[in-house]
């Protein structure tokens, strides 16, 4: 995985003053180091300049950026940050058509493909990416985002400039973008986040392409189209074979992904989703003589605090060394000391540039670092949950009843702490509602849907397009800021697309939670592990940490000059911090309850800060 950025304009001709226009390419690049500390590029072209920062995974010598070639005296020059896993398939086909090859890398076999098929090279795509291609042929700069956002890219626009990069941090490194907050982006802090709405940087006039987009850039202007969509139809498959169907997608997405010229682990929590990904890469590598690594997570007095809850029934440890010893892996415990989940609030939060999930995002961030010493790519279980329904609002009746997303009901808590002024500007509630029901005019229709299969596509679909985008940009912004590749095969298309329209009845026959996919997992997982009941990514059960990032958020507000104190009331966060912390009921998803509010309050702050924000 990598970092690109780059500018764009057709009133300027870059190559006149390339000293000049080199130099802040560099700039954006260097912003970006942490994506790709391996090396870096830049190319000035007539009308855009392009800069990328490498991580390398796949032909390590024949793979660098930004990447040119010359075709009947036209330039296209590409920078890419991603991974194709069908990279042989569409090579083979080039080659067909007369096309020779120099390097092993993706890169220069996605470059062909746009060179060879044009936009619709995109439906050609297996993999994760984000790539801008400058095509002197055509005078313009072509801009794509993978199906599900896993790469980012983000850019705003200034006089006849457009700025774009995989990181927002990056964009304020171009002359003339600086940090800005206006009600949108307030809104999206207070009432939205740790989730985001598609195409909303949050920042004033930073935008991000939208997953499964591409766009045009000429001297006419921009022009975005939507290249992939879920499309809803009837399920005419049996049981058995979607059973059988699901075993194949999922073993060969994962299978897939395992393709890299530098080591591959894997997270191991013991759940279904981590374990499946674990079993088949581990038996896949035992074909090649070589033994999988595997890591798992936990926090430090988690042995001795943790309680089991409706979201958390049970602890990862008794799972791990199970899975471990069935599959002969090179396996390691990575225990995050509680000062660390206060001390990395703010690198998290810079990591991101945007709140996130507080001490989730903290301690994700710690083991990225841990995990970087030893691999550079790992496998990771994250969307299962989403498209196979595992999450408890599928079966909520409250989930059904409100029209609101079902990870976050209610802002009052988000509210209490604002200046009154500013609630009632900022109208949390309303906000939220246009937001949701934004989204579920977007959701693709089956008219053989009963009224219960109808909500239930709503709420499936709400959880591709917010709850799982949110995971995704974590994975991605944690494991990057170390230099480390995570890939997410339970988020392959191909899957998604096909059990997009699995009925509930099947997802959840005899009322087991992803009973399709448990069923899938028969013969790859041993008994016990396939039927244990879901657990999400651990968090600490430590009091300690509360009584950290208390102390630290008191301590931030005894400052009259603190940022955070511009918007929110400070006697209403006290009376925050003096109430009981309800540690079993998240202010959203299933992780962050209070603790991890005072998390986020104070990441906020850091925002405000570091960024030195304008609010307009």
């Amino acid at each position: 995985m990598c970092g690109i950025s780059g500018f764009i304009s057709f009133r300027n001709n870059y190559i006149n003053d390339e000293k000049k226009h080199k130099g802040i390419a560099v700039s954006m690049a260097d912003a970006l180091r942490h994506r790709g500390p391996d090396e870096s590029g830049v190319c000035v072209c007539e009308h855009a300049v392009f800069s990328h920062a490498r991580l390398s995974v796949i032909d390590i010598d024949g793979g660098k950026q930004p990447m040119k070639r010359t075709v009947s005296g036209h330039e296209f020059v590409i920078t890419y940050n991603g991974e194709l896993y069908n990279t042989d398939d569409i090579r083979d086909g080039l080659k067909m058509c007369g096309y020779k090859f120099t390097t092993k890398s993706d890169t220069e076999v996605l470059l062909c493909a746009y060179i060879h098929y044009g936009r619709e090279c995109v439906n050609m795509l297996n993999g994760i990416y984000s790539f801008a291609i400058w095509d002197s042929m055509r005078q313009e700069v072509f801009m794509c985002r993978d199906r599900f956002g896993v790469k980012p890219l983000f850019y705003t626009e200034t006089g006849n400039t457009l700025v774009f990069a995989s990181e927002i941090k990056a964009l304020f490194k171009y002359p003339g973008v600086i940090p800005k907050l206006d009600k949108t982006g307030l809104c999206e802090l207070f009432a939205m986040s740790p989730a985001r709405t598609q195409g909303e940087g949050v920042f004033y006039n930073i935008r991000e392409l939208r997953p499964a987009r591409y766009m045009v850039i000429n001297k006419y202007g921009k022009r975005t189209v939507k290249y992939w969509s879920l499309n809803s139809h009837e399920h005419t498959d049996s049981y058995a074979d979607t059973v059988d169907k699901v075993r194949s997608l999922v073993t060969d997405s994962i299978e897939r992904q395992l393709v890299s010229d530098v080591p591959v682990a894997t997270f191991l929590s013991g759940g279904l989703d981590s374990s499946i990904i674990t079993a088949v890469a581990a038996r896949y590598m035992q074909k090649q003589n070589k033994r999988l690594s595997t890591y798992s997570f936990d926090y430090e007095g988690n042995n001795e605090y943790f309680k089991p809850s409706a979201f958390q029934p049970d602890s990862d440890s008794v799972w791990v060394p199970r899975m471990c010893g069935e599959f002969d892996t090179l396996h390691k415990n990575l225990v995050c000391p509680t000062k660390k989940l206060g001390e990395l609030l703010e690198q998290a939060l810079m990591a991101k540039d945007l709140p996130g999930m507080a001490d989730v995002d903290a301690s994700l961030l710690y083991y990225c670092g841990e995990v970087k010493k030893n691999h550079t790519v790992v496998l990771s279980g994250e969307c299962s949950d989403e498209i196979f329904g595992g999450y408890p609002w599928f079966r909520d009746k409250a989930a059904f009843e409100r029209d609101a997303f079902p990870w976050c009901y209610d802002q009052t808590l988000r509210s209490s702490i604002l200046k009154p002024a500013v609630a009632k500007t900022l109208d949390l509630s309303g906000y939220s509602k246009m937001r949701y029901f934004e989204s579920i005019d977007e959701v693709p229709v089956y008219e053989g849907d009963n009224a219960e299969e109808k909500r239930r596509r709503e709420i499936a679909y709400l959880n591709i397009n917010w709850f799982m985008t949110n995971l995704l940009d974590r994975k991605d912004r944690m494991s990057m800021a170390r230099g480390l590749e995570v890939r997410v095969p339970f988020c392959d298309h191909r899957l998604v697309e096909y059990v997009w329209n699995i009925p509930w009845s099947m997802k959840n026959k005899d009322n087991v939670s992803k009973n399709v996919l448990r069923e899938a997992a028969k013969g790859i997982l041993p008994e016990d592990v396939r039927l244990r009941k879901k657990s999400p990514f651990p968090k600490t059960h430590n009091p300690e940490y509360e009584k950290i990032v208390k102390g630290m958020l008191y301590d931030t507000i005894s400052d009259p000059n603190a940022p955070i104190l511009s918007l929110c009331d400070r006697d209403s966060i006290i009376r925050v911090l003096e109430g009981k912390a309800d540690l079993g009921k998240p202010f959203f998803g299933q992780l962050m309850a209070l603790p991890q509010f005072y998390g986020y309050i104070l990441q906020l702050n850091y925002l405000l800060k570091d960024y030195h924000v304008w609010i307009v």
